[in-house]
């Protein structure tokens, strides 16, 4: 089945493991939550216990270095592209407020990203993200 739409996660490479899966978790939420029409139906075994929809399409996980993750961030400003950001300061907070706070503290070309994550137009998405490595 082919997708109109990509949804990619770029994570910096020198993050420690938990915090990798940490950004990811809570960047796919940030799609999740911008796109409902990007959610599949329920699951349900054999048994019939049901399960929680996933995104219906694939993610791509790509391993960044900061530098590589504010050169995206620039190219999806400027092509006026919705994304999720997951900054480092975010791990010393404790909740969405604080979240929102460390964020807005800083400038968009001083983010310190940890990683970011979009949905959008196959192609466009495609070429910004060329040249990243998939996460291993």
């Amino acid at each position: 089945m082919g997708f109109d739409t990509k949804i990619v996660i770029g994570v910096r490479e020198d993050l420690a493991a938990w915090q990798k899966l940490n950004v990811t978790a809570f960047l796919a939420s940030g799609v999740a939550a911008s796109a409902p029409e990007a959610i599949g139906k329920p699951y349900e075994d054999g048994d019939g216990n049901a399960y929680l929809a996933l995104l219906g399409q694939p993610v791509v996980v790509y391993a960044a270095t900061g530098e590589q993750l504010s050169a995206v961030h620039g190219k999806l400003l400027g092509r006026d592209m919705p994304m999720a950001v997951y900054t480092e300061e975010m791990f010393s907070t404790g909740n969405d407020d604080d979240n929102r706070a460390v964020v807005r503290e800083s400038p968009a070309a001083s983010l310190n990203l940890a990683g970011l994550a979009v949905r959008g137009p196959k192609n466009p998405v495609g070429k910004i993200f060329k040249g990243l490595s998939l996460h291993p």
